[in-house]
């Protein structure tokens, strides 16, 4: 919860419960940069200004900064102390002086007894009271402050101390917990920000110059060594290297850039020293643009009002003012009109009207849902997340990591006709030994022990093609097709078509034979697909920087009805976009860099959270845990019996409340009746809210 000590404070209030983990987290272009990652940045988002720009200081809100270092964890109390110290104060208070209240403990009486409560409730509540009289001046007067002031105040007119204390206790407790999953929100861009080089090596005039990439120019030639990022977009020139792409595509595979190929800034040099001209400046490079997506769709997020904070702008006013007609009313239409009688039966009418069950339910409600699916795997970043997550017809899917297993492993091995498969493996397998590659070390974990105490001498590596020696005492080729044209080996026409990566192999100059080595799909995934259909998922797409010929071959498979492969973020983003435009509630379901920002565009992002990246898991509204992409239909289940209970609750609560307020309006309840039924409502609706957790899904 923001302070109220702001200058700002209503606005920050509302806005801030509003938005949630949309905004939170989003930074300028400006503050998109290396340097801004190590500068404390504050939550930029609708009504939460901060100082101008030539203020350094951390966020120039009273009693709301962000050191460096720490875990952005909001202002609920003094300068670094625990959100949770006061609130436990509270409670221990709270229980306390129930138990003095049980065993009518002499000296707890009267004044001693108020200041004991009355403390109690100032550790929680004196935010709250304080955000509902400054909200005042602005116009914004009937709000949840207001009728949070109102009912436990009310609660404490009439001796009801403890309810009044445990109203705004559940009530702080409640904001608490919903904040906790803000905290980290904001650092998921600083995270994406590590990805990018913060310096480069450029050769001008025969010097090799060490620069900040911002400092490089269009045409300018970088040396990029093995190991290091590549900080600009550009072309490769002299000879042919190997990169990982992963930062841009998710792709675990490496890819061989010939001379003139495009290199992009993100990617890993692997092998050998690379000489890339410089084609687009800093701020034009894919990876600035992935930067630049996240800010963009994290800010189009559709902002979830919470219910309660729209119950309150219609139920506090209309309450409040029958209150005062109930007093003034009856002095025009009774004879015996007696002031002190009517201002009784509308003080009534307002402890009737105090929100507990609502106010403590709800939250409980969501809490139980999201705990029940924590204990699934399946993490949820606030309850909001959980109404949008039921509302959704569309599921877009990454690929790699996401329905397959995100680890190269040998599927097929197609011998020549003549040749023995075993010596095959065990050839291969022992030159592939000699190389680091990822396609070679699945081959060879493949093959096992039986390349053990084979000789493989005379190993050349050919960049782009693959692995030349002598293994056994034969001539082994093994790698692309390229690799046997190189050599002039025939091999037959059928190679060509395979749509997996391949490893080709001849052995004494004669073709021998393939292996196919691809991504397995995740034992769940089929099961996922046909159970997101049951679900009542009406579109389901995935979305792939593979090949298009794999990424349709697993489509196919796993029941994928469309599917896009050979994709960059920005083409993700763009299929995203459209089906959004469409009017559809999309979920997007990734594990990669790349799938960063469309998780932050979609209604509802879901991140792969055993093997997914950091920025991904941080940016994303909903984690799974467990990596199994059939907890997207679990975790829907687990959406719609929240919604379920919730509104429960909220009819419950309503019903009784109707009920009881016309008796006290009639006179015909008691203050003690009404905090009964209060209660006993409230007690209802939250053993109602704990049967989420028991439920089976």
């Amino acid at each position: 919860m923001p302070d109220p000590s702001s200058p700002n404070t209503n606005e920050e209030l509302n806005t801030a419960k509003q938005v949630q983990l949309e905004n939170v987290g989003a930074l300028s272009r400006e503050q998109l940069t290396p340097e801004a990652a190590t500068e404390p940045q504050g939550h930029d988002v609708a009504g939460h200004d901060h100082a101008p720009a030539a203020d350094t200081t951390p966020d120039a809100h009273a009693g709301h900064t962000h050191a460096e270092g720490e875990d952005d964890d909001h202002d609920h109390g003094p300068a670094g102390a625990n959100p949770y110290f006061w609130p436990g104060v509270s409670l221990a208070l709270l229980l306390g002086g129930i138990a003095l209240d049980y065993f009518d403990v002499a000296f707890f009486t009267g004044p001693i007894r108020l200041v004991w409560y009355g403390l109690a409730f100032l550790l929680v509540g004196w935010k709250v009271i304080r955000s509902a009289v400054q909200s005042i001046p602005s116009g914004n007067i009937f709000n949840e402050f207001l009728l949070m002031s109102l009912a436990t105040i009310g609660a404490f007119a009439i001796g009801e101390y403890p309810e009044g204390v445990a109203v705004m206790l559940f009530y702080t407790v409640g904001e608490l917990f919903q904040d906790a999953a803000v905290n980290r929100a904001k650092r998921s861009i600083r995270a994406l920000l590590e990805i990018q080089a913060t310096e480069v090596t450029v050769v001008r005039d025969g010097q090799s110059l060490v620069l900040d990439p911002k400092q490089v120019q269009i045409g300018d030639v970088m040396e990029v060594r093995p190991g290091e990022k590549v900080a600009l977009d550009g072309t490769l020139q002299a000879a042919a290297a190997s990169f990982n792409t992963a930062a841009l595509t998710g792709e675990s595979a490496p890819q061989t850039k010939q001379p003139g190929e495009a290199v992009l800034a993100g990617m890993i040099n692997l092998e050998t020293l690379a000489r890339v001209t410089v084609t687009a400046a800093f701020a034009d490079t894919k990876l600035s643009k992935i930067l630049a997506m996240v800010q963009d769709a994290v800010g189009r997020k559709a902002k979830t009002q919470q219910f309660i904070t729209r119950f309150a702008k219609i139920y506090t006013p209309i309450v409040v003012g029958l209150a005062v007609l109930l007093v003034l009313v009856p002095y025009f239409m009774v004879d015996d009109y007696v002031f002190r009688t009517w201002l009784y039966r509308a003080l009534v009418f307002l402890v009737i009207s105090c929100p507990c069950a609502l106010v403590i339910s709800i939250p409980l409600g969501y809490f139980g849902g999201i705990g029940a699916a924590s204990k699934a795997g399946i993490l949820f970043k606030g309850s909001n997340f959980l109404d949008v997550l039921r509302e959704i017809n569309t599921v877009v899917m990454d690929k790699t990591g996401t329905l397959t297993q995100g680890v190269f492993a040998v599927q097929q091995v197609q011998p020549a006709p003549g040749t023995d498969p075993a010596q095959l493996l065990q050839l291969v397998g022992a030159l592939e030994t000699k190389s680091t590659h990822p396609i070679a070390k699945a081959v060879v974990t493949h093959v096992g022990a039986a390349v053990t105490g084979v000789l493989v001498e005379g190993v050349e590596e050919i960049a782009g093609h693959g692995l030349r020696g002598r293994v056994a005492g034969k001539d082994v080729l093994a790698g692309n097709t390229k690799l046997l044209t190189k050599f002039n080996v025939a091999y037959p026409a059928v190679v060509d078509q395979v749509a997996d990566s391949i490893v080709v192999a001849a052995i004494d100059g004669q073709y021998a034979g393939y292996l196919t080595v691809a991504d397995a799909p995740k034992e769940d995934a089929a099961r996922a697909v046909q159970e997101l259909k049951a679900d009542g998922i009406t579109k389901l797409v995935m979305l792939s920087g593979d090949k298009d010929s794999i990424t349709q071959r697993v489509a196919k498979e796993l029941g994928i009805d469309e599917a896009h492969g050979g994709l960059l973020p920005e083409d993700k983003a763009r299929y995203v976009q459209q089906y959004l435009s469409e009017g559809r509630k999309l979920a997007f379901v990734g594990d990669g860099v790349n799938d960063a920002p469309v998780v932050a565009l979609a209604d509802v992002g879901i991140a792969m959270g055993g093997l997914g990246s950091d920025a991904t898991i941080e940016t994303a509204d909903v984690v799974i845990q467990t990596d199994h992409p059939s907890k997207i239909a679990t975790a829907r289940r687990i959406a719609r019996a929240t919604h379920t209970v919730v509104w429960q609750n909220i009819w419950l609560a309503f019903g009784v409340k109707a009920i009881v307020l016309a008796l006290g309006a009639g006179g015909l309840a008691t203050m003690w009746e009404a905090v009964f039924a209060d209660v006993g409502v409230a007690l209802l609706a939250i053993l109602n809210a704990v049967r989420i957790q028991r439920m089976k899904f």
